[in-house]
């Protein structure tokens, strides 16, 4: 097992950055441009206390904006081809200076406008030449407390030029410098572990081939952990110094109000996969009698409980098979697919160098991108349609949205991606029978148990990590890894499973830890996913047009009310019992299927 040079992949396999910018020599001619304009932004300095200014202002700073869109976006997609590439990484540190640069300069604005009076700000919001801006001067006036004077937003600013640097720091490691180490297969081979390799060896029939590369990927974080734990520590810090400045109660709270999300959606999630934990502790002794293991090992959780049954094929016959699952999103919607799979939107493969995992990214005015490392698995399969689902709502909200209002909240960014997966399961589980159909079951088990109940894990892990730093205690590698492995203990223990120590490290390789209170939302989607995914398949075109309606709503009203459009409300119980149901449901049908 060897990962090919990009140089090795062909042209088709790749996605067509040139839609953005045409070239590096007319990236760097943007560049300039940018930079020059970028001059002109402290005009409206003193100036914001008048309609017409604010308006021009407003409009000015969306289009340099949307330039430095289109510079960062290249650089950085550039560099996650290949992370090896000093031309694409001095790129990226241009356009973050840059953007460092910028934000400083228009760091007046935001102060400025929210000086002015509620009364005046609603105005504007009502106002038909304020369209665009409607929603965000509605969310100004709400957060005016947490705005602070000029002089503070600037230096607030200049922090820009470090605050990132602890994420970056762990990208690079992660992508570039992270050393596993080798082991040989139960066939003889040798295995050069990488990140995508790594998820294909744990769903290896062979257990030892399992433990060795658990090994060697938890090892390589545990050899490192000092060093990452002090990487966490300072980005979390970081937050808090952000929330105090800025006035809020805590990291959370900053974090959620960012967002117009409740506190109390983040808590009700917690609290209901806290109660739910017996569901997750009776499939995981089911899948402990399927394996015929006395006890499970961590490494253990991943493997298909149904052997040969997982769908190992090309990645041309993974994208058919994506489009039929979708067919019940419309014609218009299936168009957007063929378009996306030959029109340069996808980067389908593996090389060396290139950002492990996978997105979906862009800029506005231009299609979105998809990056895959694709391995031929039922769940790279899954990941495909993921993918396109954030494409879609990516493309669904730049057209029907002004650049102001297109840009969903992050909150709603995993719904999209989530009602793929879960029609691409219903399509599959449509027709199966047998040995597939308890595959494609307990497929649907382990996407609740890593999207519902590992990520509420991790949210529970960042929750307690921030309490600490709110509280003044140490946050190093011991109270880290202490934290993480309590934590696994009891989402696992009582079903029987083995906390490895080197699980105590599985913290360490979770990159989203460095964008705060991201993950839990990969709970609520899927939550919000399958109530979303029933409707369009119950009640047919009314419903998808009701889901076109979130898809096309961007970032233009509060993301739970948004949600509301698909008919998915998380300021009640009902969307949280139905999934769980689900899961209860299907795992009572597995087991009826026993030997």
């Amino acid at each position: 097992m060897k990962v090919r040079n990009r140089s090795e992949i062909e042209d088709k396999y790749k996605w067509r950055l040139e839609d953005i910018v045409p070239s590096d020599e007319e990236w760097e001619v943007l560049f300039e441009q940018t930079k020059s304009l970028g001059e002109e932004i402290g005009k409206y300095d003193g100036k914001l206390d008048r309609a017409e200014s604010i308006l021009e202002c407003l409009r000015f700073d969306d289009d340099l904006n949307q330039k430095l869109e289109r510079l960062y976006v290249y650089a950085k997609m550039r560099k996650d081809e290949d992370c090896s590439q000093e031309k694409y990484l001095a790129m990226v540190e241009r356009v973050n200076n840059l953007l460092v640069d910028l934000s400083q300069k228009s760091a007046y604005i935001q102060p400025q406008l929210s000086a002015n009076s509620k009364e005046f700000l609603l105005d504007l919001a009502n106002s038909k030449d304020f369209s665009d801006y409607s929603y965000s001067l509605i969310l100004m006036a709400k957060n005016k407390e947490h705005t602070l004077s000029t002089q503070e937003e600037v230096i607030l600013a200049k922090t820009g030029l470090f605050s990132g640097i602890f994420q970056e720091a762990f990208g690079m490691f992660d992508n570039l410098d992270i050393t596993f180490k080798p082991f040989k297969n139960s066939d003889g081979e040798k295995v050069e572990l990488s990140h995508g390799l790594y998820g294909l060896m744990l769903q290896s029939p062979s257990r030892n081939d399992r433990k060795k590369a658990f090994e060697s990927m938890f090892g390589a974080y545990r050899d490192m952990i000092n060093t990452i734990a002090a990487l966490y520590a300072g980005n979390v810090k970081k937050n808090l110094f952000y929330s105090q400045a800025r006035k809020y109660e805590n990291c959370l709270d900053r974090a959620t109000s960012g967002e117009d999300v409740p506190v109390s959606v983040y808590e009700r999630l917690v609290k209901c996969i806290d109660a739910s934990l017996g569901s997750l502790h009776k499939y995981l002794r089911y899948r402990k009698r399927q394996l015929g293991y006395k006890s499970l090992r961590m490494y253990d959780l991943h493997v298909p409980i149904v052997q040969n049954a997982s769908k190992g094929v090309e990645y041309e016959d993974a994208c058919k098979i994506v489009k039929k699952a979708l067919a019940p999103l419309g014609e218009e919607y299936a168009k957007l697919l063929d378009e996306a799979f030959s029109g340069g939107w996808i980067d389908a493969h593996e090389n060396k160098g290139k950002r492990s995992g996978a997105y979906s990214w862009g800029c506005y005015g231009v299609h979105p991108y998809v990056l895959l490392n694709y391995q031929k698995t039922t769940h790279d399969i899954f990941t495909i349609a993921h993918e396109l689902g954030h494409a879609m709502h990516s493309y669904y909200s730049n057209k029907n949205q002004p650049y102001a209002k297109a840009e969903y909240k992050i909150f709603v960014a995993e719904v999209a991606s989530t009602v793929n997966e879960t029609l691409l399961l219903r399509y599959m589980l449509r027709d199966s029978k047998g040995e597939e159909r308890k595959y494609l079951l307990s497929y649907l088990l382990d996407m609740f148990r890593t999207t519902v109940f590992r990520q509420t894990q991790f949210a529970e892990f960042e929750y307690t990590a921030h309490k600490y730093a709110e509280e003044g205690k140490p946050l190093n590698a011991q109270s880290l890894s202490d934290i993480y492995y309590k934590l696994n203990e009891k989402y696992y223990k009582t079903a029987g499973v083995v906390n490895d120590d080197l699980i105590r490290y599985e913290w360490a390789r979770i990159p989203h830890f460095y964008n705060a209170f991201y993950v839990y939302k990969y709970a609520t989607g899927l939550i919000s996913a399958i109530c979303i995914a029933d409707n369009i398949l119950e009640k047919g075109a009314r419903a998808v047009e009701d889901y076109k309606k979130f898809l096309k709503a961007g970032g233009s009203m509060p993301p739970v009310e948004i949600l509301k459009l698909a008919g998915v409300d998380l300021t009640s119980e009902t969307p949280y019992k139905q999934a769980m149901k689900i899961f209860d449901d299907t795992l009572a049908e597995l087991i009826s299927m026993e030997n």
